[in-house]
């Protein structure tokens, strides 16, 4: 698909393994998530696929409890990263490492689908930090914005409905 620089950033493998990982983890069902990310990784060959992978991976390490392995999928993003469309994982990730306050990372868009990406990885973050509050309050708001089809309204309403049984 077209980018402004006119640069690949996925492979037919990548897409395969990246929205399986995708589709299990939409369905809470992070052990399986974990498998495709992993193959994932292994042809994430470009900083762009590095931090859309790095991204679904550490939320899904986080999911399932192993802090130790997510805070190691974050040492190889750096700011200097030569980042083409993926800027939103790319800062989400700088968050997670403590490099980004949320409050600076909440106003760097004003673009819908950045803006439902961005939402859902915080209130990911609130969720297994133990703020169930905070992230619902922002999966509410994801789920508000026009972007129906973005990765991360899709996982604001999977995780609202999964937080309502």
């Amino acid at each position: 698909m077209p980018n402004v620089r006119n640069i690949p950033t996925g492979t037919l493998h990548f897409n395969i393994w990246y929205h399986l990982g995708l589709a299990y983890y939409l369905q809470g069902e992070f052990e399986q998530a974990l498998d495709a990310y992993q193959q994932c990784m292994k042809v994430s060959s470009n900083p762009d696929a590095l931090v859309a992978t790095s991204h679904w991976l550490y939320m899904t390490l986080r999911r399932l409890g192993r802090e130790k392995q997510a805070k190691q999928i974050l040492e190889p993003i750096d700011v200097e990263m030569d980042i083409i469309e993926n800027q939103s994982y790319h800062q989400l990730l700088l968050f997670y490492k403590g490099e980004i306050s949320q409050g600076s990372l909440m106003s760097l868009s004003d673009n819908a689908l950045d803006n439902a990406t961005i939402g859902y990885g915080v209130g990911n973050w609130h969720f297994y930090n133990g703020n169930r509050n905070e992230a619902k309050q922002l999966f509410q708001q994801v789920i508000q914005g026009i972007q129906w089809a973005a990765f991360g309204y899709i996982a604001a309403e999977a995780e609202l409905s999964r937080m309502s049984v």
